[in-house]
């Protein structure tokens, strides 16, 4: 009996070491919210590239949760998916495409924001500089305004006798297109390429 109750005085000692240590080990939780059908694969690409990194970092399923909302650019859906991820008080939201990076925007958040795959940030008014974001907005873009002359230029090689050209966009689910058309008119004047500008919306 005494050395029943000698161990069990001993493991009540080592109680509040216990807990203390599980409350030390608190879980991250992360938000994304993915401009991408679930079962697309780049979309699950980038997903895995994501656990990959934040594995290498030291982040694991033990200490990190990652919850995922996924749309196809339906500016509607991705505003509910957004304000869904921010009412879960993520530690972080991570936006992929702009239509998400709006919508996180929108649902008025003091949660940080990581944006991936935004073209033009700063033209689009996300952030004032990509040096200094400021507010609680930041991340990296993938395309800049120049490279709609490239893509003129690209199409002259593949087709040099080419005379005219028109450009299709959705403006709902690709805002920052406009940002490539004047370089684009001005590598198509250069090359004697007429090219005209055809809004696509929903139906």
């Amino acid at each position: 009996r005494r050395e029943f109750i000698t161990l069990l005085g001993g493991a009540a000692a080592s109680w509040p070491r216990v807990a203390r240590a599980e409350q030390a080990v608190r879980v991250k939780r992360i938000g994304v919210l993915m401009g991408r059908t679930e079962s697309d694969p780049e979309a699950q690409r980038q997903a895995t590239a994501l656990h990959q990194g934040l594995e290498g970092l030291g982040w694991t399923g033990q200490s990190l949760t990652i919850d995922y909302r996924w749309h196809a650019g339906d500016t509607r859906q991705a505003q509910v998916l957004a304000n869904e991820l921010v009412n879960l008080l993520p530690d972080v939201l991570v936006a992929n495409t702009t239509p998400s990076l709006v919508a996180m925007q929108q649902a008025k958040s003091a949660i940080p924001i990581i944006f991936i795959g935004v073209a033009d940030p700063v033209g689009q008014g996300f952030v004032p500089s990509l040096a200094r974001p400021g507010g609680n907005i930041t991340g990296f873009g993938l395309e800049e305004p120049s490279m709609g002359a490239k893509w003129v230029e690209l199409l002259k090689d593949i087709a040099p006798h080419i005379q005219r050209s028109t450009i299709l966009f959705n403006p709902e689910t690709a805002p920052f297109a406009h940002m490539f058309l004047p370089s684009m008119e001005h590598a198509a004047r250069a090359a004697a390429l007429t090219i005209k500008v055809a809004l696509v919306r929903d139906g």
